[in-house]
């Protein structure tokens, strides 16, 4: 008895290895030359950089509170932010309330003024940091790491380091001097990696978010970004492998793409830069929840089922629940994950955040929200692929016909990468 519950547990902790298998099969399934793939070596050896980092990171105590000091820096800016938004917007922007809370009552947490305002100030610092050199630097880094490790061109390298600081807009900036030369797979690499990973300022965002029900997220949120880095260069490379006669792109000079005459104008400009995502992610939510509620009220009027009317989340729960079992959630707690993964992958990742952080006490174990935190890490939405094939067309008209040909691949490709790096991390925690 005791041997077959240690049997079952086993199975429980290492499913995610079947669940890798999957998605690298359905990669491969929908490939665009399935005799093309870039071989089982290169393959093993991507497996295992995904592996390497997610123990590294979250295994190993040192590491892990490295990462964890940024968690501190986090905490510091949201501090001096409240204090922005609270001048600005009174109490509901974090500022003194000016009246007496009834026993039991919490503070007033208005998302627009009180989390938001972290992607205007993260936007100015990103730009900062850029033009003096900083995240230039660490960009560098992370493409000489993947260009040594994976023997990716350097073009893909740069732009899976850009990946990690810098949104789906400005990523592509930093390679557009090389988009008319790249061929169809690197361009491929270069659109999965932006969608299967999230941006400075936003990471900080969803890290807020989910403080209360995810501890450390900020460090969790940059440990998925990097690992999905290799997940998306392989899912990448099964789905459009390189053709015979493609060479590898190298970055002949640098061309940074962000440009800013002097550090005000960087924090100016970047500031721009942050009150317009910091207006879209309001309007994307105000639209995803109003759109979410209309299709509510449709599915209400059909019969209820299982004593309860149906809903889009419900729906997409039933559908995506066996993906979410295979990743490691065990099967009680699939539903409720595999609904979160549809809103990430239809909707919106934050929208997707914001459920998990909504979510009643003991829905998810702290297992399974560790799973699910990793694998809706990734901009994989179907807003994302207009957003990312209209830059690259804008960059490079000439290939806006193809990048616009590859758009829902990389939405695929995109989710598969991000999956597969929450199935690593359920191998690696127990």
């Amino acid at each position: 008895m005791a041997a077959g519950l240690i049997g079952v547990e086993l199975f429980d902790q290492l499913r995610g290895i079947i669940g890798i298998a999957v998605l690298m099969g359905i990669a491969w399934a929908i490939s665009e030359n399935r005799r093309g793939h870039p071989g089982w070596r290169w393959v093993a050896g991507a497996l295992a950089m995904q592996g390497l980092l997610a123990l590294l990171i979250v295994r190993v105590p040192f590491v892990w509170a490295a990462v964890g000091l940024v968690n501190n820096a986090v905490s510091a800016v949201e501090a001096a932010t409240l204090k922005g938004s609270g001048y600005m917007f009174g109490y509901l922007g974090g500022a003194e309330l000016p009246f007496v809370l009834k026993e039991g009552a919490q503070p007033p947490l208005v998302i627009a003024f009180q989390i938001l305002p972290l992607v205007i100030v993260f936007s100015a610092l990103s730009a900062l940091l850029w033009h003096w050199g900083v995240l230039r630097w660490m960009v560098n880094g992370l493409s000489l790491m993947l260009r040594r490790s994976l023997g990716v061109s350097g073009v893909v390298g740069l732009s899976g380091g850009a990946s990690v600081f810098l949104g789906v807009v400005e990523a592509p900036l930093v390679t557009r001097a090389y988009f008319a030369r790249v061929s169809r797979s690197e361009l491929f690499q270069i659109m999965t990696l932006t969608m299967a990973t999230i941006s400075g300022a936003i990471l900080i965002l969803y890290a807020t978010t989910l403080k209360a029900v995810v501890p450390d997220a900020t460090g969790h949120m940059i440990s998925a970004s990097l690992i999905s880095l290799p997940a998306a260069l392989l899912i990448a490379r099964l789905m459009v492998p390189p053709g015979e006669g493609d060479t590898a792109t190298e970055v002949e000079k640098e061309d940074p793409g962000l440009r800013y005459e002097g550090s005000i104008d960087a924090i100016v400009k970047g500031t721009m830069d942050g009150m317009q995502l910091f207006l879209a992610v309001i309007a994307v939510i105000i639209t995803v929840f109003a759109l979410v509620a209309l299709v509510d009220g449709m599915l209400a009027a059909l019969p209820y089922v299982e004593g309860a009317p149906l809903t889009l989340k419900r729906m997409l729960g039933w559908g995506l629940a066996p993906f979410m079992w295979l990743l490691g959630v065990p099967w009680g707690e699939a539903q409720a994950a595999g609904g979160l993964m549809g809103t990430k992958a239809v909707l919106n990742e934050y929208v997707a955040y914001l459920e998990l952080a909504a979510l009643p006490v003991g829905t998810l174990g702290p297992r399974a929200s560790l799973i699910v935190t990793y694998a809706l890490c990734g901009v994989a939405n179907l807003a994302s692929v207009g957003l990312l094939v209209s830059t690259i067309g804008t960059l490079c008209p000439e290939r806006r016909a193809e990048a616009a040909g590859l758009g829902m691949k990389s939405w695929i490709s995109g989710n598969l990468a991000s999956a597969m790096t929450g199935a690593w991390i359920g191998l690696v925690t127990w």
